[in-house]
């Protein structure tokens, strides 16, 4: 017997990409606030940025688990395969950055010898040798992910309103859509 695809995402999934979405938008947001700008806030906005990527990073390999023992709806039949082929490729990308940039940062961090404090007393452990020139490089490189990840993230929200608004196929409203439950 052949199961048919779901028509929309599990609920934890859902719920997850919903928490996730604003999460991921401040801290970009808060990160180029940091860099770009000479701030009476940079100190406040570190002691956010931190734990933020923390919470984001347990989300994510949350959101993983629930997307490997979930069912997730199939794309449309009529869609293109490249725009298909465009859609895992960003899904990929995001899940792969969300999980790299949070340990870039630790990495990054551990190397400048600045400790990333959980709770008052409690900082995570140093994952790299102190060393300016890792941390130099460590910092670029979280510097182009967070610019990869901001682009992926407006090519993301840009396809969901295209097929919200545009082509009106389920694709957003697989992920955006309460189910009933008749459904």
């Amino acid at each position: 017997m052949k199961h048919s695809s779901p028509r929309y995402f599990s609920t934890p999934a859902r719920m997850l990409h919903w928490l996730m979405a604003p999460l991921i938008l401040a801290m970009l947001f808060i990160g180029i606030f940091m860099v770009t700008t000479v701030s009476s806030w940079h100190q406040t906005l570190l002691m956010i940025h931190r734990p933020l990527g923390i919470a984001i990073f347990v989300l994510v390999v949350i959101r993983m688990l629930v997307r490997l023992t979930s069912r997730t709806p199939q794309l449309p039949d009529g869609m293109p395969s490249w725009q298909k082929g465009m859609a895992h490729a960003s899904h990929m990308v995001f899940y792969v950055l969300l999980l790299v940039m949070p340990l870039i940062g630790w990495g990054m961090l551990s190397a400048g010898g600045y400790p990333i404090f959980i709770l008052d007393h409690l900082a995570l452990p140093a994952i790299l040798p102190e060393s300016v020139r890792l941390y130099s490089a460590l910092r670029s490189l979280h510097t182009y992910c967070a610019i990869l990840l901001l682009l992926t993230f407006c090519g993301h929200f840009a396809a969901a309103l295209f097929h919200g608004l545009i082509r009106r196929d389920g694709v957003f409203s697989s992920m955006a859509s309460v189910k009933s439950r008749h459904e």
